[in-house]
């Protein structure tokens, strides 16, 4: 059987320049020959993260397919973490893709997450305690400002992605890594995720669908009126929507919320979170940005008073000469 690419992403990517998040696995090969298949144009980008005897071979894989398929072909090799190796090598990868991004004039990152990842993020975060926003956490498009992340792939699950590729005869690499439960995703994976899709993979597939329904529904309380770096600018329709706004587009910077944080928003009209993020209310307007203690001119300072700015979104402003006539 042939996965299909939804139609609402083909017209996403047509005519668009496109980078593909690639790692020789079954997902992103996949990914690579349906848009292949599809005449969906792209090029890709590997980080070599050295930490399994294949890792070689999977960058050199990655650049003969690339001219294979006349394909633009970015590489990395990652340093060595010595802790926290899941998340320093997220963001790591990510910075990656965002300076090939700016510095290529990509206008879409494309992820190959599927659904047996999506099942996966939403039990972990499930067994955390976490909102709506949180439990959704891959999204079929995610708007970062200068770029898209589009996830065309997330109601595909791996077993038909691994059909596909077999059945077509398409090279693929199996990462060995998968199966160390030392890390927390491969231990929701094996124990729950992979046979939950196993045995009732429409049933979930329909539920998270009616999930992401909902999520629509709640975001129809609140707009966002302005976005330039990681500052937004967001018109609340209801108060009572103030912490699923934040939530969410929290979530869309990359950042996740714990219950007390929540809590804390919840309570209060001006508050740091996690010593990062700067939020502020005033009226309908929520006011998000990094925190900063950048020094600020005297005269920036009665720019951003008399255009009622407040005061801890005014440093992340002057650090990043956002124009303040642009939003306020």
């Amino acid at each position: 059987m042939k996965p299909k690419l939804l139609t609402a992403h083909c017209s996403l990517l047509t005519g668009k320049k496109n980078l593909l998040a690639f790692s020789a696995g079954v997902d992103s090969s996949a990914l690579f020959f349906l848009l292949v298949e599809n005449d969906i144009p792209f090029d890709i980008a590997l980080v070599n993260y050295g930490v399994r005897e294949a890792s070689d071979s999977e960058e050199a894989h990655a650049r003969a397919l690339a001219e294979q398929y006349q394909k633009k072909c970015f590489t990395v090799k990652a340093p060595s973490f010595k802790a926290h190796f899941e998340a320093n090598a997220r963001a790591f990868r990510y910075r990656f893709f965002e300076k090939i991004i700016r510095k290529e004039g990509y206008e879409v990152l494309l992820t190959a997450h599927q659904l047996n990842d999506q099942l996966e993020w939403l039990l972990m975060r499930l067994s955390k305690g976490a909102g709506l926003a949180e439990l959704l956490g891959l999204r079929e498009s995610s708007d970062k400002g200068d770029y898209k992340i589009v996830r065309p792939l997330l109601e595909v699950s791996k077993g038909e992605l691994l059909e596909y590729l077999e059945s077509n005869g398409y090279p693929y690499f199996l990462d060995e890594s998968n199966r160390e439960m030392k890390y927390e995703r491969n231990y929701f994976r094996q124990r729950y995720s992979d046979p939950m899709i196993a045995e009732f993979k429409e049933g979930i597939k329909r539920s998270i669908r009616y999930l992401k329904e909902d999520l629509k529904r709640l975001e129809g309380q609140f707009e966002l009126l302005y976005a330039d770096k990681d500052l937004r600018l967001v018109k609340l329709h209801s108060m009572e929507a103030k912490v699923q706004a934040v939530d969410i587009t929290l979530k869309e910077l990359g950042y996740l919320m714990s219950a007390a944080q929540r809590q804390e928003i919840a309570q209060s009209e001006s508050l740091v979170i996690g010593g990062k993020w700067a939020i502020e209310l005033q009226g309908d307007l929520l006011y998000i940005a990094p925190y900063s203690t950048a020094v600020m001119p005297k005269r920036f300072k009665e720019q951003c008073r008399a255009a009622k700015i407040p005061v801890k979104i005014r440093p992340y402003l002057h650090k990043e000469a956002i124009e303040i006539g642009g939003f306020s």
